[in-house]
């Protein structure tokens, strides 16, 4: 798991030192400015925190099981109600948009074809029904959303449809949401598509119109503006950026070094170009130190000693004029200030394609994600669907863009694919569906839904708790008769706020949802033993 994923997951690191950590540019050396090895450098230190803070809450808690998904026991259910109206923007308008990590809504299903004449009633149910650990104890994280569907035809005529369900989530969640949908009680086959980054850049720790940073979306007002005039579906059903851009890249293999002399034996590349002619990317490298002024740049990496986990795949991938020539100069350590001998490596150059290169880049990227129990079914992810991803994170943000984002002017590829994988977006699941004439036909779609929530030790008074709302139209083209929902398995959670009218009480009663509003909100918090 890497590091930046990792202290989004625990929770118990300060927010200031991550975003410190994540977002630091060191001061500017004049003519040189150097980023990455002071990144890895602050990375390490926040990871330090990390370790120290986790040591502290083992011995207090007597395990982390549980941290960040369930209340503090000395909360007393009043006050845990009064922190969840506290994180509800609006009140009993529905919204849990405050949670420091924001899951998104519950999404309709639309169709792809408009103006059908069907009709469509939707029944959702939340179930509660805890799952476990590994020592298979309970544990109550996230809802089991069963969302089903009505379709009625009215007319003499059987009419065929492409049935499109959103779910909110990145393609790295895609194993652990595991979506199934049924046409009748009958497994049916799913094309899935994927919707572009939802979020913008640029979030409130960035200053001076700075765009390191990944931000929102944030509500799901965020979610209804960007599905409203169809848009967002029509570019997420659509093939990517072309990327058969010419490009020259140079690969690095065979390294040697010294390690029993130098435990971070570093080779640097160094080379000038004409930054109008020639653009950069690469993979693989730990650091760049660059010029603006003359164009000299030079990329560093650790020398691959097979022990640590430094990658052995290392390219640089070239972009208009190719390069005049370059030099090779290992180095004891990172900082590449004590020029060293005997380090050396074979470089390849060949001429390909932008879209080769993708491709095997990001067969290389999923490859390092075989580990189920930490990225369930993400191996597994189609190809295509990432290469498309990655295609349109270049094209639009990074140095392919007339307006690249700050987070990726280094251009470091190995930062944008973990972002296309990791960035939060709208997934569309498509089946073909037909209704016959004067009758009707059953959808159902079954899918785990992670909850908002605020990181554990975050201080909001809102640690533990589980925020989950459902969005009556945004993005469908369906006309809805009516919408019910119901709650299961409630036993082990306690009801906090929510507006639609659901009690624990009534295990699978359907209340009614009205269609004139937006957006319906609950906030839960899970039972501890002792209650």
């Amino acid at each position: 798991m890497k590091a930046q994923r990792l202290f989004q997951v625990l929770g118990l690191l300060d927010e200031d030192l991550i975003d410190e950590a994540w977002t630091y540019v060191p001061e500017k050396k004049v003519p040189l400015l150097r980023r990455s090895p002071w990144l890895r450098g602050a990375a390490v230190a926040a990871c330090c925190v990390v370790m120290c803070t986790f040591g502290f809450f083992y011995l207090v808690t007597g395990g982390f099981r549980g941290m960040g998904s369930a209340a503090p026991e000395t909360a007393a259910p009043e006050t845990a109600a009064d922190s969840a109206d506290a994180g509800n923007s609006s009140g009993g308008s529905g919204s849990t948009a405050d949670f420091l990590s924001y899951a998104g809504p519950v999404l309709p299903l639309t169709t792809l074809e408009s103006g059908t004449g069907l009709t469509a009633q939707r029944s959702l149910t939340w179930d509660f029904a805890p799952g476990s650990y590994d020592d298979g104890s309970p544990r109550q994280w996230g809802a089991l959303v069963t969302d089903d569907y009505t379709l009625a035809n009215p007319t003499g005529s059987d009419i065929s449809v492409t049935a499109l369900y959103p779910v909110t989530g990145s393609l790295a969640d895609l194993g652990t949401i595991t979506p199934e949908v049924t046409v009748n009680s009958s497994a049916a086959e799913v094309t899935l598509y994927a919707g572009g980054y939802a979020g913008t850049f640029g979030d409130a720790n960035d200053t001076g119109g700075s765009t390191w940073n990944l931000a929102g979306p944030y509500s799901w007002e965020d979610y209804a503006a960007l599905l409203e005039d169809g848009s967002f579906l029509q570019d997420a059903l659509k093939s990517g950026p072309a990327m058969e851009i010419p490009v020259t890249v140079y690969r690095f293999s065979d390294f040697s070094a010294p390690h029993e002399t130098y435990d971070a034996a570093t080779q640097a590349v160094e080379f000038t170009i004409d930054t109008s002619a020639t653009t950069i990317l690469s993979y693989g490298f730990n650091g760049l130190t660059s010029d603006a002024e003359t164009g000299w740049r030079r990329y560093d990496y650790f020398v691959p000693d097979g022990i640590r986990n430094e990658s052995e795949q290392k390219m640089l991938i070239v972009l208009g004029e190719d390069l005049s020539g370059y030099t090779l100069q290992g180095y004891a350590n990172g900082a590449c200030e004590d020029p060293i001998s005997g380090v050396s490596c074979t470089v390849i150059r060949e001429e390909t394609t932008l879209s080769a290169v993708v491709t095997e880049l990001c067969r290389a990227e999923l490859s390092q994600h075989t580990d189920e129990s930490q990225w369930p079914g993400l191996s597994q992810l189609p190809l295509p669907l990432y290469e498309k991803a990655a295609a349109e994170l270049l094209s639009e943000y990074s140095l392919l863009s007339d307006t690249p984002m700050d987070r990726y002017t280094d251009g470091r590829l190995e930062d944008l694919l973990w972002d296309a994988l990791a960035v939060d977006r709208v997934l569309y699941l498509a089946v073909p569906v037909t209704i016959p004439a004067g009758d009707s036909t059953s959808l159902s779609i079954t899918f785990w839904k992670e909850p908002s929530y605020d990181f554990g030790g975050s201080g909001t008074g809102r640690e533990g708790l589980q925020g989950f709302e459902v969005l009556t139209a945004a993005g469908s083209g369906l006309n809805f008769t009516g919408q019910t929902t119901a709650i299961v398995h409630a036993d082990g959670v306690e009801i906090l706020k929510q507006d639609l009218g659901l009690s624990p009480e009534d295990d699978g009663t359907f209340v009614p949802l009205d269609l004139t509003r937006d957006v319906y909100a609950l906030v839960i918090r899970p039972r501890t033993r002792s209650e």
